[in-house]
């Protein structure tokens, strides 16, 4: 057996028939939701991540395959292996990771998967390099692209570089999907975590923003 089927084979060994009919109403799969067609073997988080270490080394041309894949755990798995192997990586490395992520990144397409891995591949690549592709991104109709372009940010924030993460969320801060009002909305909280007077700013500029949009920026109960 090849390391894709080995893989595949380790990840239905640990199938829990009770979260596979869970997660399609958690993941929003019906018919016209962000989720729609997304399948589950209901495996656990950790129990992927530990799967994901074991196969470290996969191939990319296995790792293409398991993200075209219609189970949501296949995908995730490829992500987590795609975020050890940049944060493993020397720069030659992260180079293929962050640009196979980009070019795969249609399949790149529930939010726990977005949040698994842009900050944690796309940020830190862009970190010292031209970001011009993230608000290509918040400009993209793809729902995905644009909470990869906000989320990536995240560790921008992590690092007090808040100038192009409000920028972003500019762009966004009307953007009509839900996901993408949590999205803006978290990453104004954690900017007002290390720099409250820069997020009370951007809330006084746009009290108009969405309501989760808001909840999600204040829920650490600062004041406008």
């Amino acid at each position: 057996m090849t390391p894709l089927s080995n893989l595949k084979k380790d990840l239905e060994a640990l199938a829990n028939p009770e979260k596979a009919a869970f997660f399609p109403r958690f993941f929003k799969t019906g018919k016209g939701e962000y989720g729609e067609g997304d399948k589950f073997l209901g495996v656990m988080v950790p129990e992927q991540r530990k799967i994901a270490k074991k196969y470290k080394d996969l191939s990319f041309g296995d790792l293409a395959q398991l993200l075209k894949s219609d189970f949501h755990e296949h995908r995730l798995t490829a992500i987590f292996i795609l975020v050890y192997r940049f944060e493993k990586g020397d720069e030659g490395i992260q180079k293929q990771v962050y640009e196979f992520y980009l070019k795969h990144r249609k399949n790149v397409n529930n939010w726990d998967l977005v949040d698994s891995s842009a900050h944690k591949i796309v940020g830190p690549y862009l970190k010292d390099k031209d970001r011009s592709i993230l608000f290509e991104l918040a400009e993209s109709e793809s729902l995905w692209d644009r909470r990869i372009a906000m989320i990536s940010c995240f560790h921008f924030i992590r690092n007090e570089d808040f100038d192009d993460p409000l920028r972003i969320a500019e762009m966004l801060v009307n953007d009509p999907h839900d996901l993408i009002h949590k999205a803006v909305g978290w990453m104004l909280r954690e900017i007002g975590k290390r720099d409250e007077a820069a997020e009370v700013e951007f809330l006084r500029n746009h009290q108009d923003m969405p309501r989760t949009m808001w909840r999600y920026a204040t829920e650490k109960g600062v004041t406008i």
